[in-house]
């Protein structure tokens, strides 16, 4: 419930973006105080709650209900950098799956967060590139880093983890108290074992997804831990256009990028906009995947994302620039040929993707050609559906009513949500 303190749209800095309203509801019980609501700007149809972290003044969107992935987190924010001009940086929080190895001991309901290392900015498009013979896959182009403030505030939560100053258990049970028994049931820690199964045993029963009946000495022994408390892990998540399922590929992916967690959305977000990506992982990405851990995740990364923002002084986000202005430059610019990443780093808005960039930004009609050379969805760039059953909004005004063929509006600008210019021209 609102607290009857009502703000204007330029006194929000903080962006936070969920793809779940379980995520939504774990942010939201890590507010300090929750202010009234807005109202909402023509285009803007996000769901937003509004409230404050410290001295921040947060903006937590989240996706339509059920549109999910990369396509819908891009129109997301790209209505909450539009309606909220004063927003300094985003965080994209909730769950993911996990990527456990011999040298990393990731457990379900640990945090992952997103840190640049080696060629890579945090994030990684895993199933953006090219099918090569033999059935190798080339992954084309890179994403960009998070922003400078929120990479320092990640090296002043290390110092104070290493001496053991985490106030992240001590958020988790703020909110336990907080809450209701009822309600806090749906974020305490589950009583089910945490078990991870060898990656080529795979769910026995395809009718349920408990996993009562699956073979116990197929489950990979690890020692117990000290206390339950989340650990947190720093690295390269993995972000695809589909849920994944399939321990094969998962530990791929940990072998060849040293992946820590997999995700659907935030490659979407991480050439256009100022981005960290936290993760509470929720389940290990193979077939035994359930979702008992999602909510205990999702309030874990929201814990950790509210000590992030502690850490962050009101200073170090005025001295960032604006969400969507003067992005940092690409990590590595990637010569690929036709379909290229090296476009300037405007941004993309809605459906245009990272490998369309290439064709001049707001070029409707070389995008469409391109994905029916491709046989995908006009609309929003994929290959499950054809245009007139698309479910995500016009991807060229981010409207709901209509698909983009139809579109009545002013073209706008991926890189400042106006109407009316394109992004290579934007001042």
């Amino acid at each position: 419930m609102a607290s009857n303190i009502s703000l204007t749209r330029d006194d929000y800095t903080v962006g936070w973006i969920c793809a779940l309203p379980l995520e939504m509801a774990a942010a939201s019980v890590m507010l300090d105080e929750i202010h009234d609501d807005l109202p909402m700007q023509p285009n803007d149809h996000n769901a937003y709650v509004f409230g404050r972290i410290g001295k921040h003044n947060v903006v937590v969107a989240c996706l339509p209900s059920g549109i999910y992935g990369i396509t819908s987190a891009a129109i997301v924010a790209t209505h909450l950098s539009s309606s909220f001009r004063s927003i300094r940086f985003s965080l994209m929080v909730g769950i993911g799956g996990g990527v456990p190895n011999k040298d990393v001991d990731i457990r379900l309901g640990d945090i992952v967060v997103s840190e640049p290392g080696g060629i890579y900015g945090g994030v990684v498009h895993y199933d953006h590139g090219r099918a090569l013979a033999g059935g190798e896959f080339e992954r084309r182009g890179m994403l960009n880093c998070p922003p400078r403030c929120l990479l320092t505030a990640l090296s002043k939560l290390k110092c104070y983890h290493l001496r053991g100053e985490s106030q992240v258990p001590a958020f988790l049970a703020e909110i336990m108290q907080k809450l209701s028994s009822k309600k806090a049931t749906k974020f305490t820690r589950p009583l089910q074992e945490d078990r991870l199964f060898l990656s080529d045993y795979y769910h026995t029963d395809n009718l349920t997804k408990s996993c009562d009946a699956c073979d116990t000495t197929q489950v990979v022994p690890r020692p117990p831990r000290g206390d339950n408390d989340p650990v947190i892990h720093y690295g390269l998540i993995a972000s695809g256009s589909q849920l994944l399922t399939d321990s094969q590929l998962r530990d791929k992916l940990g072998r060849e990028m040293d992946v820590r967690c997999v995700e659907m959305e935030a490659a979407g977000l991480m050439n256009a906009y100022k981005f960290l990506v936290i993760r509470g992982i929720c389940d290990y990405a193979d077939s035994h995947k359930n979702d008992v851990w999602q909510g205990y995740a999702a309030v874990t990364a929201a814990a950790y994302a509210k000590e992030l923002l502690l850490t962050v002084s009101v200073e170090e986000r005025t001295k960032a620039t604006a969400m969507t202005n003067n992005p940092s430059p690409p990590l590595v610019i990637q010569d690929i040929g036709y379909r290229s990443l090296d476009w300037s780093n405007d941004g993309h808005f809605g459906s245009m993707t990272s490998s369309e960039s290439d064709y001049g930004e707001q070029q409707w009609a070389n995008v469409i050609r391109a994905r029916k050379w491709n046989e995908e969805c006009y609309n929003c760039g994929r290959r499950s559906h054809y245009e007139k059953n698309c479910r995500i909004d016009c991807g060229r005004c981010g409207d709901g009513d209509h698909i983009q063929r139809e579109c009545p509006n002013a073209v706008i600008c991926y890189k400042c949500g106006g109407q009316n210019h394109m992004a290579r021209d934007c001042v």
